[in-house]
C-alpha cells in the first residue's frame, strides 16, 4: 500500500540519520494509511498497545481490527516535529490534521525487543489531544 497522493508528510531532515528513526516515522505513516505489510514486518506478533484512557490493545490483527473499526476521517497532513530513539525505546510527536481540518496532536512511545538493528516494536503507549 503506498501513500495517498493527498497526504501531506512534514518530518525534520534529522529523522533520517538512524535506522530506529526511519523505521518508527515509516511506521507512523503506516498506521495512518493502513499498511499492515509494514506493521506485519515491524511488530511483534504478541504486541500490546495502550491508548491512554483507552482500552489496551493485543497482537498486529487487533491492532488492525481496531483501525478498521475506529477510523472514520481521512488524515490529509501529518506533522512529526521529534523522533527520538535510544537503546530499545522510541517516540514519536506531531500532530494530524484531518480532511475536516480537525487537528489531533499525538506523542507515540515505543519499546522494541532489544536494542538491535531488527528488533520489533513490542509495545507502543500513546497519547492523543483533540484541538
Amino acid at each position: 500500500m503506498g501513500i495517498p497522493q493527498n497526504l501531506r508528510i512534514d518530518c525534520p531532515k534529522d529523522c533520517g540519520n538512524a535506522p530506529k528513526k526511519v523505521l518508527l516515522k515509516e511506521l507512523t505513516v503506516a498506521l495512518l494509511t493502513r499498511d499492515y505489510s509494514c506493521m506485519n514486518e515491524n511488530m511483534a506478533d504478541d504486541i500490546r498497545w495502550q491508548v491512554a484512557g483507552d482500552k489496551c490493545i493485543y497482537g498486529k490483527d487487533e491492532i488492525r481490527d481496531a483501525f478498521n473499526e475506529n477510523i472514520s476521517k481521512e488524515v490529509i497532513q501529518l506533522h512529526i516535529q521529534n523522533i527520538i530513539t535510544h537503546g530499545p525505546t522510541g517516540a514519536v510527536n506531531g500532530f494530524f490534521v484531518f480532511d475536516d481540518h480537525s487537528k489531533l496532536s499525538f506523542c507515540d512511545v515505543y519499546t522494541f525487543s532489544s536494542a538491535g538493528k531488527s528488533a520489533k516494536v513490542k509495545e507502543i503507549m500513546s497519547f492523543r489531544v483533540e484541538e
